[in-house]
């Protein structure tokens, strides 16, 4: 090695310790290790933040599907009373129709039957007219001469006896 290598490697080397040695009474080295630590401490203060937010989103997703699968079982019961309800309607409608068709069948059968007897009654009176107007003939025909003076005197005693 030449000695001007040595003496430029000799100042290259005070050079660096006395920069190193400035530094050092400046106090860079601690400054550096604590704007570090800040900043380490503020990277773990975001880890704790983002940890409890994870956690606090954790609980109400958690919150969240604890309400939704009440809301569901809460829906699934309305759904059933729902289908209940609707069986009973159903079937109160069912037998209130049936009630109704069987009040309306009674009324026409009792209209039928109050129809027949009419009918009946209209038959008879007429029959009873014409067994009269029939009877009345008869009697005019054989009513002449002493026969027919016998029956007028028997049918007024028959009415006499029969009003006292």
């Amino acid at each position: 090695m030449n000695s001007a290598t040595a003496w430029a490697t000799f100042w290259a080397l005070m050079g660096l310790v006395v920069f190193i040695g400035i530094l050092v009474f400046m106090k860079i080295p601690g400054k550096m290790n604590k704007a570090l630590d800040d900043r380490s401490a503020k990277i773990r203060d975001q880890l704790n933040e983002a940890q409890r937010l994870r956690e606090e989103a954790q609980q109400l997703l958690a919150e969240y599907q604890r309400r939704r699968e009440q809301a569901e079982i809460e829906a699934r019961n309305l759904v059933e009373q729902a289908q209940r309800e609707a069986a009973a309607l159903a079937a109160e409608a069912q037998t209130k129709m049936a009630e109704y068709v069987e009040r309306r069948t009674r009324a026409v059968e009792q209209r039928i039957a109050q129809a027949e007897s009419q009918a009946i009654a209209e038959v008879r009176s007429r029959a009873v007219d014409l067994a009269a107007q029939a009877a009345a003939s008869i009697v005019a025909e054989k009513a002449q001469g002493p026969v027919g003076t016998q029956l007028i005197d028997n049918s007024i005693a028959a009415v006499g006896t029969n009003l006292n």
